[in-house]
Order: C-alpha cells, then structure tokens, then sequence
C-alpha cells in the first residue's frame, strides 16, 4: 500500500510555478507596444494630416476665394482678418466667420 502511494506520488506532475509579477509585465509590454503603434498609425497621424492639410487651407485663404463653412454656409470671401473671414453670402448680406470654421474652398461649383 504504501509503495502504490509513493508510486502516485512520483507520477504526480509537480506544482507550477506561479510567474512572478515581473514576468507577467515582460509578457505583457510587447501587447502594450502594439497597442501604442496601432493607436499611432490608425488614430493619431490621419488626424495630424487633417489638422496640417486644413491649416494650409486656411492660411492660403484670399479675397473672391468661395468657401463654405463648417456650419453649411456657402460665401464668398470678401475680407481675410487675422482670426476671422468676412463672407458674403448674398448680394446685401455679409457675415464674419472665424477663419478655423472654414471647411473647404469650392471650386467652380454651380450654385444650386
């Protein structure tokens, strides 16, 4: 009897072992990493892009340039400030609108 149980427990797996805390971060700091360069690529630098390309726009900003706004304003440009636009956007009609507020310049697009 007293063979079978030293038998069972020879046979038995042995304990394992419980990683330490800086084990588990040195497994984890690889995900992190990745988490971090993915953030990067798919949030972070389109928005800088948009951000410089939309500066541009604003800074080549004249006068007769038709712009619209961010609110859906279609104008034309008839002063360019230092923070803000004058639009007119009827034949007795002007509006002041901040420069950052511009949204796109139009082309030579009929208006409908």
């Amino acid at each position: 009897m007293r063979s079978m149980i030293l038998l069972a427990l020879a046979q038995a797996p042995a304990p394992a072992a419980v990683p330490s805390v800086g084990d588990q971060l040195a497994q984890m700091l690889p995900m992190f990493v990745l988490i971090v360069v993915i953030f990067y690529f798919v949030i972070y630098r389109p928005q800088k892009q948009q951000r410089e390309k939309h500066q541009a726009l604003i800074s080549q900003l004249k006068k007769g340039d038709k712009v619209v706004t961010s609110g859906g304003i279609w104008g034309t440009v008839t002063n360019v400030g230092k923070e803000t636009v004058t639009l007119q956007v009827a034949e007795n009609a002007k509006i002041k609108v901040a420069r950052d507020h511009i949204l796109r310049v139009r082309g030579d697009e009929a208006d409908d």
